[in-house]
């Protein structure tokens, strides 16, 4: 049987895929007609695109030509993921000698780097100051054959890992905070068209017509006056809702849906002077500003939608509010807020850090003492 031989080239891209996939988190983007050229990207990164070029590229036209496709690329990828940049890092592994201009001809958010074997890598200070581990990290006692079968296992176990998290993520399930929250607000909304005291002894008021009747904050977020406003928040609750809920958990869910609910409430009190003011678009608004911030952390799945779809509609209904009398936008605007804040505060699943969930909470602490002040002293 003839013996399978690797050659350096072959050795240098595997073992940089390794690295890439396997410590830096990184995954493989699948574009259709780039060939002999693989495309990685980590968006938690501060290099969010790494490609490595083992096409042949023999003068400095066929190099500017490709960072010219590469940028063009990049622009696509940028819209898609709902990036404002992608710093890319390109490794071209079988550069010409004709190439002498690499550094004039690169465009300012492309980094390229020319890498020939191991050597090279080790050499490469701007690559070991980005990535401290890229060459310890690259050592392996295997050699040949059983090198690329260890790189190649290793490969998939961590891809097969971070597609299990994105299956656990977006797999769908029943949304039994988002059917309580619809039952609830279904039953009031029968009972207080049978009993108009309901409303009269629930609703939201501002803190000088309120007394100690503080409950008014959140049981106003349940009510509805007319039929078009509870059909209508109630059809927004159930197509936002079930997907936020799959997303984040019920706790979390619930957590960001109430906290929602609740600034806006209290951002509403510090205008409502001698008005009233009840419904859940508050709480709506803030699941719409959560499902941004969480579609963010998810862009490579989600950019498309959130940028087409979900902040145009937030920016339509807000333009509505300041346009149409009888809206009330100051509990949009705070159920919105609180969302995000709320969101922060609880984390994304696998890409929020406790850092990140800390530094929310405290932020989302001091925002609700904030409405606090506006509700109480200014109203």
């Amino acid at each position: 049987m003839q013996e399978i031989t690797f050659g350096k080239t072959d050795e240098l891209v595997m073992k940089l895929l390794h690295f890439f996939i396997t410590e830096e988190g990184y995954t493989p983007i699948i574009l259709h007609g780039a060939q002999n050229e693989i495309w990685l990207e980590n968006l938690e990164n501060e290099y969010k695109i790494i490609r490595i070029v083992s096409n042949y590229i023999h003068n400095d036209e066929q190099f500017k030509y490709d960072l010219f496709k590469t940028n063009h690329i990049l622009k696509k990828i940028k819209r898609k993921t709902f990036s404002f940049g992608l710093p890319t890092i390109s490794i071209f592994v079988n550069l010409g000698d004709n190439v002498h201009n690499m550094e004039k001809l690169s465009f300012k958010n492309i980094s390229c780097i020319e890498l020939n074997d191991m050597d090279d890598l080790n050499k490469s200070t701007f690559l070991k100051e980005i990535f401290p581990k890229i060459t310890k990290e690259n050592n392996f006692k295997e050699e040949g054959a059983e090198l690329f079968m260890k790189l190649t296992v290793d490969i998939n176990k961590k891809s097969e890992a971070e597609a299990k998290k994105n299956e656990e993520i977006f797999k769908t399930k029943k949304p039994i905070i988002t059917y309580a929250l619809l039952f609830i607000n279904t039953i009031l909304f029968l009972a207080s068209h049978i009993d108009i005291n309901i409303i009269n002894k629930f609703v939201l008021v501002s803190s000088h017509n309120m007394g100690n009747e503080y409950y008014r904050i959140i049981t106003s977020m349940f009510l509805h006056y007319s039929l078009i406003h509870f059909t209508f928040n109630m059809y927004a609750l159930y197509i936002i809702g079930t997907q936020l809920e799959s997303f984040l958990g019920k706790y979390k869910y619930l957590f960001v849906y109430m906290i929602s609910g609740i600034s806006g409430s209290l951002l509403s009190m510090a205008f409502l002077q001698d008005s009233a003011s009840l419904g859940a678009s508050g709480a709506i608004f803030g699941l719409l500003g959560s499902l941004v911030y969480f579609g963010y952390h998810y862009r490579v799945y989600l950019g498309t939608v959130i940028k087409s779809q979900i902040i145009p509609l937030i920016l339509l209904n807000l333009l509505l509010g300041f346009t149409i009398s009888g809206i009330d936008n100051s509990a949009h605007i705070g159920g919105l807020i609180g969302g995000v804040l709320a969101t922060i505060a609880v984390g994304v699943k696998y890409k929020s850090t406790n850092y990140e969930k800390i530094n929310g909470f405290i932020v989302l602490m001091i925002y609700i003492v904030f409405l606090l002040f506006l509700a109480f002293k200014i109203a």
